[in-house]
């Protein structure tokens, strides 16, 4: 663990930088989302999934991790487990991270275990091993050619059998949609409907298609779950939050520094988060504005080759709606005749194309309010620079 890490005497170490960037590190280091966390763990401990819609780094997994955290402590004898399928490209590969992450951890490894699990599955070939340096037990699994779909009912039936309660969290759960299996999501409602002891938190960050999972009358997962979605913590909240953790470790973090860099961030929590991280390490005996501008440069500067290649793989006229919309901040109607006029941009059949795209490619979100706006704060800002 990279938080307050747990050593095996059990002590937990303070971390030397409390802006936790990557990771959960436990509550202390966790902001708020106190009425987020009580809904998701209601919904869980009375047979609801939940649907979880927020842009990337909005603190999901941190979210989830903070629940976690607590049913385990409420409800000792819960198995919860986290998978994100941002890297899958297809049912097979689903179905493998599945089953690495949930078989052998519902028991502690024994030989029944092994010869259980060993029995168990057919089309999931369990390979048991020993790590050569801790000789502790570990265990793969092989998928044998378009066994796919049995190999989940395998997963599911197992979970099942274990008599456990299970909390499984799926991150980033849109990509099935691009799997080139037809009837994926249809499938896998098939079987969670009826599992009467696994309950689960759907996470995405692609709005409009968790949106049209969840919510259109023909789609396997329509009305499903129950919907939540991440807004920006409130800055008076965060603010608190921040200024607590500078305080602690004997540094000032004036107020209004912190509103500077929360506006500039739009609110977005990793965006936040990563200033601070910046800002803390650098143990100063005074923060000001101006130093926050320094830490923006700095950033800007070390992603300058980056933006470049972003810009480089998109055409002419979606950079020209990304300069647009970075200079404008936010656009709630970027087809309107006078926002085209302003910055010279296309028809608005082409504009509208172009959005698409870079929603679809992850540079431009659509926020609560319906506004459109880059997705990368410090992208947004070196573009609003051009």
């Amino acid at each position: 663990m990279d938080t307050e890490t747990k050593h095996k005497d059990g002590y937990m170490k303070e971390l030397n930088n409390p802006f936790v960037i990557s990771g959960y590190c436990g509550r202390r280091y966790f902001c708020d989302r106190e009425a987020e966390a009580a809904k998701i763990i209601e919904a869980l401990g009375n047979n609801r999934n939940v649907s979880l819609i927020s842009p990337r780094r909005m603190g999901k997994t941190g979210l989830i991790q903070r629940v976690f955290e607590e049913l385990t402590v409420t409800e000792p004898d819960v198995r919860c487990f986290y998978v994100d399928i941002f890297s899958t490209q297809n049912l097979e590969e689903f179905v493998l991270l599945l089953s690495k992450n949930i078989i052998g951890s519902l028991d502690t490894y024994s030989e029944t275990l092994v010869r259980r699990i060993g029995t168990f599955f057919h089309s999931l070939r369990p390979v048991f091993s020993f790590d050569e340096f801790t000789g502790q037990p570990s265990m793969s699994f092989s998928l044998q050619a378009n066994e796919a779909e049995a190999g989940l009912k395998e997963i599911f039936d197992y979970m099942e059998a274990s008599g456990k309660r299970c909390y499984i969290a799926i991150d980033e759960f849109q990509q099935i949609t691009d799997y080139p299996e037809k009837g994926t999501e249809a499938l896998l409602r098939s079987y969670i409907q009826f599992s009467s002891n696994v309950h689960f938190v759907f996470a995405g960050s692609k709005k409009h298609i968790m949106d049209a999972m969840f919510s259109s009358v023909n789609r396997p997962f329509y009305q499903s779950t129950q919907k939540l979605g991440l807004k920006e913590i409130p800055c008076e909240t965060y603010c608190e939050f921040a200024r607590g953790l500078f305080s602690d470790a004997g540094m000032e973090l004036p107020e209004e520094v912190f509103e500077y860099i929360y506006d500039k961030m739009f609110g977005h929590t990793w965006y936040i988060q990563y200033m601070m991280n910046l800002l803390f390490a650098k143990h100063l005996e005074e923060y000001t504005s101006e130093v926050a501008d320094i830490v923006i440069d700095d950033v800007l500067n070390e992603e300058e080759a980056t933006y470049k290649t972003y810009c480089e793989m998109i055409t002419k006229g979606q950079l020209r709606l990304l300069q647009a919309l970075a200079k404008e901040k936010t656009v709630a109607k970027p087809l309107d005749g006078n926002f085209l006029k302003k910055y010279n941009l296309t028809a608005p059949s082409s504009v509208r194309q172009a959005l698409t795209a870079l929603r679809d490619k992850g540079l431009v979100l659509k926020d609560d309010r319906e506004c459109y706006c880059i997705y990368d704060r410090f992208f947004s800002l070196w573009l609003e620079r051009r």
